[in-house]
């Protein structure tokens, strides 16, 4: 596996790379080794004990991790953003994994880089290739904000989509993504939906006593942002819904590279409070105790990306406000789990009103919130999201025994239509003897 994030980055992609790679190794199916970058996300900053390193090779759970440094821009810019890629780029080709050949390889996008590594690796054994695409790196220049995001988008989508089209298979995490993927070039017949999973536990300690430790006054409602605080996040919306109503508490929870301008766009406001991530031991113990979590993106994001975070709210078991736009796919996943509201995004007063009327009828907001966990049960467990993973795997394996995309014989084409009560969001995780 090639994949930028990785343990113990706690966020975005890396959970996901991880627990593939280690349920691979748990299942006894496979040698897995990955090859990684230093840990430094969502925070920007290389983690404590990897700084200064040039390369590391660790066993983590089995799993046999080559990490290799790479720039970690603490400001995204376009160039910034090159640079981080191009240094992965070429750490990696001169410093690949040593290690017997491969069986297939896969990646796991956004990284541009760790793409063309994966497809390098892959062509150089003959193998399978296999990319996952939780972001859309050509879309993502062109709707975050990034600056210079316009001219870099051109040319992250030829490479995008010079990777894609040499795959094996191609595995999407939303459906959205089809139309975009299939555009580029890749047969529909060779995409795979395979979403996300909650890769969470449940809450475990009582509310009233988690907000005393927080400081969250009853009576006071909480609404509460996790995760990245990024350009595309688009995250002055909460701000500013601090700024219009001094009796709601807005938290942000997390760490990223617009953390410090949000907290001085937000100086001297009582009622909006920072926090860095929660451990893992607590994190949905955290959501749980606010009133309300909320999702936000800019106006322009469309189809590059589905908030991760939507998988550990909707554990949590609390009514979400989604402040995207409702075109895009985390709109459709909102409505389709049926956990909260949609508003218009970068609209402070229509947040302020979703957030308000949830406050009001607490029996809505709990209902709301009750489907979150229904949602994560039906669809959205790790066995059927490991599941699917696996069966992508294996198709390839099956399907492709030279390791050219045009030998692949297995191939029904994406289907897409409205699923039967229980079968997880994707389709029907395909059964095989390899994984049971």
């Amino acid at each position: 596996m090639v994949s930028t994030n990785y343990a113990p980055e706690q966020a975005g992609i890396g959970p996901y790379a991880t627990q593939i790679a280690e349920h691979w190794v748990e299942s006894g199916r496979a040698e897995v080794h990955v090859l990684a970058g230093m840990p430094h996300y969502p925070n920007w900053r290389v983690a404590e004990g990897y700084r200064g390193a040039w390369r590391r090779d660790e066993e983590l759970a089995g799993v046999r991790v080559h990490r290799r440094r790479h720039s970690v821009p603490a400001r995204q810019t376009a160039v910034r953003r090159a640079l981080y890629e191009a240094s992965i780029l070429a750490h990696g080709v001169v410093a690949p994994p040593r290690m017997a050949a491969p069986d297939a390889v896969v990646a796991q996008l956004p990284s541009l880089a760790g793409a063309v590594l994966g497809a390098l690796l892959a062509r150089r054994h003959g193998v399978p290739y296999i990319p996952v695409v939780q972001d859309l790196m050509g879309a993502a220049a062109a709707q975050s904000g990034i600056r210079g995001g316009g001219r870099a988008a051109a040319a992250a989508r030829a490479v995008e989509s010079r990777v894609l089209r040499r795959a094996s298979l191609v595995g999407v995490i939303h459906e959205t993504f089809v139309p975009r993927v299939a555009a580029m070039g890749v047969a529909e017949q060779r995409i795979r939906v395979v979403p996300n999973w909650s890769h969470v536990a449940g809450p475990a300690r009582p509310r009233a006593e988690m907000r005393a430790l927080l400081g969250w006054r009853e009576g006071q409602t909480v609404l509460l942002h996790s995760g990245n605080m990024g350009l595309k996040q688009g995250l002055e919306v909460l701000v500013e819904a601090a700024r219009r109503d001094p009796s709601l508490r807005v938290v942000l929870m997390g760490d990223g590279n617009q953390r410090e301008r949000l907290a001085a766009l937000g100086a001297g406001l009582p009622n909006l409070d920072f926090l860095p991530p929660a451990d893992s031991g607590e994190f949905t113990d955290v959501l749980a105790a606010a009133d309300v979590l909320a999702v936000t993106q800019r106006s322009s994001v469309l189809d590059m990306s589905v908030p991760s975070k939507l998988t550990s709210y909707f554990a949590a078991g609390r009514p979400v406000v989604a402040s995207v736009a409702d075109g895009g796919g985390t709109a459709a996943e909102m409505r389709r789990a049926g956990a909260g509201v949609t508003v218009p995004p970068e609209d402070p007063e229509a947040l302020l009103e979703a957030v308000r009327r949830l406050a009001a009828d607490r029996d809505l907001g709990a209902a709301l919130g009750a489907k979150g966990p229904v949602y994560v049960r039906e669809h959205l467990s790790s066995e059927a999201g490991l599941g699917r993973i696996t069966a992508l795997l294996d198709e390839a394996l099956d399907g492709v025994p030279d390791g050219s995309p045009e030998a692949v014989v297995h191939n029904p084409p994406v289907v897409h239509r409205p699923r039967a009560a229980g079968e997880p969001a994707g389709g029907p995780v395909p059964h095989t003897e390899k994984t049971g």
